[in-house]
């Protein structure tokens, strides 16, 4: 099967719960220090609800704890190599200067212990920046607030800023408004959740895998993967042979 990663995005609509929304922000980026190929990198938020949404985000993430996995307790550890460290500081410390995007939360790093960098998250004043369109595998996620009137442009906007489709959540408390989002992002993740975070698909429960720059979307961890290593064959058997080249219309009219 083919799996390439992902830029995987979490969208709210103005009806959707701040603290499940909070929540999944922080369990979905920074959860194996977001080294996972469904870990949220992008969300997209309402205005209306970003003051409230916020403000639950950044008291949890003052809980979180960082430090070596031997301490049961601490939630983020070290990212995987020196060359991932520098590439995500590189990332940060150019957010910290550009003029589309702030660092509002983290943005620490430090490697004279292993390679450490703090959850992050960046505010992009741009729905184009650099942070929103390429996948950086670490402790880093940036978030966009949208108008709530722009909610069916900023849909467009997600579906068509990222070249790949693997993982993706919206999160609203308005039923008609989560079937006219599903349909619309059809195409933009090969594993969708709503109201959760785009992490942890369970093997033979929720198959898993993502199209277009993501992937085949093979579906790994069930049925549907077996039959991509496999050669279908079709047999077709006829028991009463044709006998004559010509079909009914061409008989003669009587």
């Amino acid at each position: 099967m083919g799996e390439t990663g992902g830029k995987d995005f979490i969208f709210a609509d103005p009806t959707a719960d701040p603290t499940a929304l909070a929540t999944a922000i922080v369990r979905g980026s920074f959860e194996y220090q977001g080294q996972k190929c469904s870990a949220a990198s992008r969300v997209y938020i309402p205005r209306s609800i970003w003051a409230e949404t916020w403000s639950i985000c950044e008291a949890q993430l003052r809980r979180l704890k960082m430090g070596p996995p031997e301490d049961f307790t601490n939630f983020v550890n070290a990212v995987i190599d020196e060359a991932s460290f520098d590439k995500l500081r590189g990332f940060i410390e150019r957010a910290g200067t550009d003029a589309g995007a702030d660092v509002i939360f983290g943005g620490k790093c430090d490697k004279s212990v292993g390679y450490f960098v703090e959850p992050t998250v960046i505010l992009a004043k741009d729905p184009q920046y650099i942070t929103m369109k390429e996948e950086l595998f670490g402790p880093v996620v940036t978030i966009f607030v949208y108008e709530d009137d722009q909610l069916d442009q900023t849909l467009t906007l997600l579906d068509e800023t990222s070249l790949y489709a693997l993982t993706g959540a919206i999160f609203s408390r308005d039923r008609y408004s989560i079937d006219r989002m599903t349909r619309r992002l059809a195409n933009a993740a090969g594993n969708f959740y709503i109201n959760d975070k785009p992490t942890g698909a369970v093997v033979g429960q929720q198959p898993f895998g993502g199209a277009r720059g993501s992937g085949t979307n093979d579906k790994a961890g069930s049925v549907f993967n077996m039959l991509r290593w496999v050669s279908i064959r079709t047999i077709k058997e006829t028991f009463l042979s044709a006998r004559d080249f010509t079909y009914p219309n061409f008989l003669p009219d009587k």
